[in-house]
């Protein structure tokens, strides 16, 4: 049997179901393919969305049209807002989700989706042409799926091999199986592939520990959330704390005593693992002088009895990990509901990529998400919404969509991989941005939003509250520079709050730059200030918080802003698509393997790849005319 798609997805996880909705939204007929339709969305290891720099990624998905953000609003059983302790450049949104209803709120968007199909089978291998490239996709049951696009986003499956101490099992995912066939297929055309390797905790039985032993980490009840969509910013499921402990020498003992059992230190796995989200082997090893770790017990949803332990990621044996587990006295009498286990699986080298996350190998082919060396679900999401909309943007005739490193962490996540690769699993950080305080978690619909409405993936409605969001802002801050402050009216008020008073009048935008002072707080002293932010129709938390930031951070904005624009004037030097690398005597032979491995499409996207020194930029710019 033969079907006719515009695009088929390949993966139902995070990247795959971003990649399927945005192309479907956007008009083309759409499949989405997964081996198993109760599992789409599956969050494979820790209930939670978010955290530092995760956070914002989902704010952009959001601003850009996603799902995600809105998805976990309507799933969430706790949110914080972390790093408040910071400037606002490194505020990142959080969320605890309920594991079941993260599903079941993607399936219900997916299905009511109407250019969209889904099919439950496995991939076994491309339809290609040496000359147009990607063709379509034939399956187990050995059902063909005509297409001009496909976006694999097969996540841990392809080759995935798991490993509960000394024993392994083919499989993607605890209970699920491995997909084979498409990474011998693609490296044959040509992609470079390796492997990786991740791992995941146990989960446990909250019935078989007393919480009133443990660290409380509540949630926080204010106007923050993912989605900038006027809903409400926090779900009606039930709210859950997370609880927190510390491991022992104890636990360590029995771990250490069990490392020549371990896949990672008994020369059984020999992939890279995650630097940042290390097995508790790994720290025991590392930190060897330390003598506890903490961990996080994070519900898995609103009234299940299962927890996720942050922090104990293990691919010992089970009864290593329940021995260890039990020589913590808040867990001696603890239950599992499975081990941990590490897992080994094929990527795709993503330096072979174009921008738009196409292949330069194969035409018509995007990669999104694990596939192409990442971790994290919003790593996968961010790629599989710019995979998804490029697809139908090629199918379409249309121009291709890229994010720049000023506009979003998005942009910075894709150039970062397809300029430099990846050697171990990339997780974003906020560190990874040169412009942190332009890409700020409160304001991505202001920088994304107005791109979504030109590609036609915003709604009317988002559009609106977007116009509205930021008449208020400007607004609010023209107000402030223009509304004179006299010392004898706020002084007093000053004094009372133990700071320093006013000289001589100023301007309100002056006495908000004080940090300790805010508008809300003005707002009772300065009455025509109350009066105005008592005007906004709604959202006033979030508009007011907007407007404040930009007052305070205005010239550190205003001269990364400047920076930003300097820099980029590089990647509007474009390279010659054939260009001979191995002719140029005066670059670093460094330099030559590198510009010709990656070929880069600009002088920018050049100056950023790890090797290339000054002097390869100013021969590149001379051989491109400048």
């Amino acid at each position: 049997m033969t079907l006719q798609y515009d695009i088929i997805v390949i993966g139902a996880g995070h990247a795959g179901c971003e990649a399927a909705a945005a192309a479907a939204r956007l008009g083309s007929h759409t499949l989405l393919i997964t081996q198993d339709m109760n599992k789409i969305g599956q969050m494979s290891c820790n209930p939670a969305v978010g955290g530092i720099a995760k956070g914002q990624i989902v704010r952009e998905i959001d601003a850009l049209g996603g799902r995600m953000g809105l998805i976990t609003d309507r799933t969430a059983i706790q949110f914080r807002m972390l790093n408040r302790s910071k400037g606002p450049a490194m505020w990142s949104p959080r969320a605890q989700s309920d594991r079941m209803r993260f599903m079941e709120a993607w399936r219900e968007e997916l299905d009511q989706e109407p250019n969209l199909d889904l099919w439950q089978d496995s991939v076994e291998r491309l339809l290609l042409d040496p000359e147009e490239g990607v063709q379509g996709v034939e399956t187990r049951l050995g059902v063909r799926f005509e297409g001009k696009a496909v976006v694999l986003t097969a996540g841990t499956f392809l080759g995935g091999l798991m490993h509960f101490g000394e024993l392994q099992i083919e499989g993607g995912r605890i209970s699920e199986p491995a997909s084979h066939g498409l990474t011998e297929q693609l490296r044959a055309a040509g992609l470079r592939t390796d492997r990786m390797k991740t791992g995941t905790p146990p989960r446990i039985d909250g019935r078989s520990f007393d919480p009133k032993e443990m660290g409380v980490q509540e949630g926080e009840d204010d106007h923050h959330k993912f989605s900038y969509m006027d809903t409400p910013a926090r779900s009606s499921l039930i709210q859950r704390p997370c609880y927190t402990l510390m491991t022992n020498k104890a636990c360590h003992e029995v771990l250490r005593k069990a490392l020549d059992r371990s896949p990672l230190y008994n020369g059984q796995i020999q992939s890279i693992g995650p630097r940042y989200c290390p097995s508790i082997e790994t720290k025991i090893v590392t930190f060897a002088d330390k003598d506890s770790h903490q961990l996080f017990l994070e519900p898995e949803g609103e009234t299940t009895n299962e927890y996720y332990i942050n922090g104990f990621s293990s691919s010992l044996p089970l009864e290593v990990q329940l021995e260890a587990l039990r020589q913590i006295p808040q867990l001696r009498h603890v239950r599992l509901y499975r081990p941990g286990y590490a897992i080994e699986y094929d990527f795709f080298d993503p330096t072979q990529l174009h921008h738009t996350l196409e292949s330069r190998v194969i035409p018509g082919l995007f990669l999104a998400g694990q596939v192409n060396g990442t971790t994290g679900y919003e790593e996968a999401a961010g790629q599989g919404l710019i995979a998804g909309i490029n697809a139908h943007q090629r199918t379409r005739g249309l121009a291709p969509f890229t994010l720049s490193r000023s506009s979003s962490y998005i942009g910075v996540l894709i150039d970062d991989l397809v300029t430099k690769g990846v050697d171990e699993p990339y997780r974003m950080f906020t560190s990874r941005a040169e412009y942190r305080i332009l890409l700020r978690q409160d304001d991505a619909d202001m920088r994304l939003t107005p791109l979504a409405a030109e590609l036609g993936l915003a709604t009317e409605e988002r559009v609106a509250l977007l116009e509205e969001k930021r008449a208020w802002r400007d607004r609010i801050i023209e107000f402030t520079k223009t509304y004179s402050i006299k010392p004898q009216l706020i002084n007093p008020a000053l004094e009372e709050r133990g700071i320093t008073p006013l000289r001589q009048g100023c301007k309100l935008f002056d006495l908000v730059l004080r940090p300790q002072l805010s508008l809300e707080g003005l707002s009772g002293l300065v009455p025509a200030l109350g009066r105005l932010l008592g005007e906004i129709p709604s959202r006033r938390a979030e508009i007011v918080e907007c407007a404040e930031i930009l007052i305070k951070y205005s010239g550190y904005i205003e001269r990364e802003r400047e920076m930003a624009e300097k820099i980029s004037r590089l990647d509007y030097v474009h390279i010659p698509e054939h260009l001979n690398y191995e002719e140029i005597s005066s670059i670093s032979t460094e330099a030559r393997q590198k510009l010709e491995r990656i070929r880069p499409r600009t002088i920018g996207q050049a100056s950023r790849i790890p090797g290339i020194s000054p002097h390869d930029v100013s021969v590149l710019l001379v051989l491109c005319g400048r």
